[in-house]
């Protein structure tokens, strides 16, 4: 499947074969499908991406985390990269 085009207005899952695996930083993430590993940073942005799936959209996971406005674009950054990366996919996508 080829990756989607980030937008923080619409609905988006972790893919069902990636499995995160915390570490102090934060965690490991590692897509069984395209065998990828890439290291989420922060453990904010691994609450975010775990959230993702009960918000209507990242924005609303945003706010919902209670992450500061300010702080917001660096987390759109690295959401466009899971997703550019398959880690991410629209809801209703396999």
């Amino acid at each position: 499947m080829t990756a989607v085009a980030f937008d923080a207005d619409r609905p988006w899952r972790l893919h069902e074969r990636v499995a995160l695996r915390p570490e102090p930083f934060g965690a490991l993430a590692y897509h069984y499908g395209n065998r990828r590993l890439t290291f989420l940073r922060s453990p904010d942005l691994v609450t975010l991406v775990e959230s993702l799936d009960a918000q209507p959209s990242p924005r609303a996971a945003f706010d919902a985390a209670g992450l500061d406005a300010k702080r917001w674009p660096s987390f759109e950054k690295a959401l466009t990269s899971l997703a550019a990366g398959n880690f991410l996919v629209l809801e209703n996508a396999a």
